[in-house]
This record gives C-alpha cells, structure tokens and sequence, in this order.
C-alpha cells in the first residue's frame, strides 16, 4: 500500500491522523468533490429500530454531520426530509441512503436564514409525512477571519440568521405539530466554550444556542418534547475546507486531545440517543462528542 493509500485510511481509525490535504473548496463546499471523503457511516452503521416509524426533519441533512445522522435516522427506522441549502449532488446522495434504509426520504433545498423558508420546511414535512417527531436544528454557516475587522457587517448579521434566528423559526413552526416523546436536537459546538477568535460570529451563535435550548427545554416539557444540544469538537466535513485557510485544515483536529478530528459517523449515535425513548429523562442538556476537549 502507498504512503497515499494509507493517508486516507488513517482519518477512519480511532489512532492520531497525519495531516489533511491543504484542500480549498468554494463555500458551501460539496462532499461529492472532497478529495478526501468524510466516513458518514455506509459501511458501518447498524440501526435497532429504535426510531420506527418516527418523522423527522435534519438541516444541513446534505452532508457531513446532516448526512450521518439523516443515515442513522433511516437505519433505526425514521423517514428523514433533508433541508440543504443548495448542494443538489450531496442531497441526492443523502437521499439515496436514506431510501436505500427502505425509508421515505424527501429533499427541500432554499436559505433558512429566511424565516419564511423554515416555515415551507415544515408544512412540507407535515404534508409529506402526516405529523413530526424530531427535529435537528444543525445547518449552519462559519466563516474565518483574522481580525473582527475584517468580518463584513452582512456577514455578521447572516451567521446569527441562519445559525441561531432560523432556530426560533423552525422550532415555532415545528412545535405544534410535534407529538407526545418528540424531540428537538440543536448543534452547538466546542467553539460555544472554546471559541476562536477566527470563528468569532459562529462561536457566538453556538453559545446562543446552548442558552436557547436550555432555556426553550424548560417551556416545552410540558407538551412531551424534550430539547437537547450536541456540542462536537472538530468533524471533518465541507464546510472545513471550504471556510478555513488551506494550513488550517491541513492540520485539523490534530490539538484535540485524541490527536484528530471526528468523523460524521462518530456523532449519529448521540442523536440517535437524544432522539428516541432511550434518553427519556434527559432534556436541557449538552452533549460533547469533543476527542476529550472537557465542556464546563
């Protein structure tokens, strides 16, 4: 086996990784061009019906972290709509897997920083699927930058409205279609109490979401929903890539503790978990799938 063979090989295994590819894609990146491609679990996820028959919607469903757990969704026996911004080969790939699980996969591509759109995401899933379960809240946009200066004033306003304001959106919308043991999964990050001055407008959306779940937890209890967060550390997916400078990615993930980043497919099970009756006791809670890096 080449030295290359085994470079590519070595992301998939549980020991410390040698370094990207000084890869640069434009945003919002495509999976389906990767020169290395994240593992989002084909080959290895193995599902116990422990979603039948449950609905959910999963933004950022296309790829990366989306595409693992819309996977793992299906396998366990949920239909997924996947909601992407507009990366039409990824989606179809994640729409394949899904159907291949023997589960109804419906794709929505639009911007959920419109508020309208996260409405239309919604009243599709309850047309095409007659009421909803879960819902995961984990499109998001980032964007590094050096200095504060240099972050455009749009730009600013776009990250909270898609990384944060699109989660009252679909969560308004969402909730009073959402039975008794339906839950609500929000992606926050290690950047939430880690946060990089580069990553400063995306670190400040995750923290936000930590506080806008716990806080939103409270209120819905009492219909039977329970909201939850996971908070990862670095996960090798497009938006690397496609949103950092090429020395960045070539070395990430390799300051965590386990010495490299997560693939997709290490994250599914902690949404399986918070999704199904197994985690019944548990809501206003954080989840770290960090490599080690310790959550406060």
């Amino acid at each position: 086996m080449s030295q290359d063979q085994t470079t590519q090989q070595d992301p998939k295994q549980q020991g410390p990784q040698p370094e990207y590819p000084q890869e640069q894609m434009e945003h919002p990146g495509l999976e389906a061009e990767m020169e290395l491609k994240p593992d989002y679990g084909e080959d290895t996820y193995r599902g116990f019906g422990r979603l039948e028959g449950k609905k959910a919607i999963v933004t950022g469903g296309d790829s990366g972290i989306g595409r693992a757990v819309a996977l793992a969704f299906a396998r366990e026996g949920a239909d997924v709509l996947i909601s992407y911004l507009n990366e039409e080969p990824d989606a179809r790939e994640t729409a394949r897997v899904v159907e291949a699980a023997g589960r109804r996969a419906i794709t929505v591509p639009g911007d959920i920083s419109d508020a309208a759109h996260c409405r239309q995401i919604v009243q599709r899933a309850v047309d095409e699927f007659g009421h909803l379960d879960i819902l995961v809240n984990n499109a998001a946009f980032q964007m590094s930058h050096q200095s504060i200066q240099e972050i455009p004033d749009e730009e600013i306003e776009y990250t909270f409205r898609t990384n944060i304001i699109a989660m009252f959106h679909l969560c308004k919308a969402a909730l009073p279609h959402m039975r008794q043991g339906g839950a609500i999964i929000n992606v926050a990050s290690i950047q939430a109490y880690q946060p990089s001055p580069s990553l400063l407008a995306y670190a400040s959306t995750k923290g936000a979401i930590v506080t806008f779940s716990k806080g939103l937890a409270q209120e819905v209890i009492a219909q039977g929903v329970r909201v939850n967060v996971v908070a990862p550390g670095p996960v090798w997916t497009p938006l690397i890539p496609s949103t950092m400078p090429a020395e960045s990615v070539q070395s990430f993930g390799q300051s965590s503790p386990i010495g490299r980043a997560a693939q997709p497919a290490e994250l599914a099970p902690a949404f399986v978990f918070l999704a199904s009756q197994e985690s019944s006791y548990i809501t206003g809670e954080v989840i770290g799938v960090t490599g080690g890096q310790p959550l406060p």
